[in-house]
């Protein structure tokens, strides 16, 4: 039976990492919005604390060197440096669960409708290689997760963060069961794309109707072509007008209006869906927990 209100994943560790003064990744802006939904009455027992995700499953996905490299802190310093955060156990365990946290967080969108990762779209990350702050492509290890269930034999990946999905795509080239979309801005990072089944590039200074557009016209081309069981939402804010990194200009409306249609075609299809919030890299985390919050208000979590 399908719930009203979304499952919602949330573990401490997603916001203890100890950073260098002035690095670029929020870091604090996970435990801001675990504290923002529960100071806006949100029941802690919506909340599931997830586990590491597994290192022997994780090798059966992606490159089984790359993995051990990772985990034992053997990547060379410019692997490191594509990745964009220096290496620490506690980066090791972080990742690991999140990428847990996102798995958990596809298994309670098949049991119960509709369910959010308070962190999760590490969409650079590759088989063999990370980028940009990804190490581990949780989107894809949830759809395979995902598609190991009865009668889910097609899962959408629908991004709507302003970086292309470049390591989903990659991971998901030869694998007719996974579909991928993302839409992005045209002159961002990455700067070598990759391809997704569809792709929609934005240019500079979209604004809230074009880019609304656009997500119904891909939302709808992909559902026609792909007939998913299952869609996998990446649902980043660092489209949002005040981004450092995002060079659109999506309000916080905008932004709250694309979560609604998500979730609602989601919902009128009978379509399970695994949320994730994606970047957003905002320096005034205050402001940035605002933004992010419009995901869980369009999924009923909040009003």
């Amino acid at each position: 039976m399908k719930l009203e209100k979304p499952q919602l994943v949330f573990h401490p560790i997603y916001s203890q990492l100890d950073l260098p003064i002035k690095h670029r990744f929020p870091i604090q802006k996970y435990q801001g919005i675990k504290d923002a939904l529960i100071a806006q009455g949100v029941n802690e027992d919506l909340f599931s604390k997830p586990e590491p995700a597994d290192a022997t499953f994780l090798k059966e996905c992606f490159d089984r060197q790359y993995i051990q490299n990772l985990i034992d802190g053997t990547l060379t310093p410019q692997q490191m440096r594509r990745i964009g955060f220096p290496w620490s156990y506690q980066l090791v365990q972080r990742t690991l669960h999140a990428a847990g946290g996102t798995v958990l967080t596809a298994q309670l969108a098949l049991e119960c409708g509709k369910a959010i990762n308070l962190t999760g779209g590490y969409h650079h990350a590759f088989a063999d290689f990370g980028s940009g702050f990804c190490m581990i492509n949780d989107l894809y290890l949830a759809a395979l997760e995902m598609l190991g269930h009865t009668n889910i034999d097609s899962v959408l990946i629908f991004d709507c963060d302003v970086h292309q999905g470049d390591g989903t795509a990659k991971l998901a080239q030869n694998n007719q069961h996974i579909y991928t979309v993302s839409i992005h801005g045209e002159k961002n990072f990455p700067y070598r794309k990759q391809i997704s089944d569809l792709d929609f590039a934005l240019p500079k200074g979209t604004d809230d109707e074009k880019f609304l557009e656009t997500v119904e016209q891909a939302f709808e081309l992909a559902i026609n072509c792909s007939k998913p069981d299952a869609v996998i939402y990446d649902a980043g804010v660092d489209i949002h007008i005040n981004d450092d990194l995002g060079h659109l200009n999506i309000t916080t409306s905008g932004i709250f209006q694309r979560d609604c249609y998500v979730f609602e075609r989601c919902k009128t299809l009978g379509l399970p869906i695994a949320a994730v919030i994606g970047g957003g890299y905002q320096r005034d985390i205050e402001a940035l927990v605002d933004v992010h919050l419009q995901l869980f208000r369009a999924a009923g979590a909040v009003s």
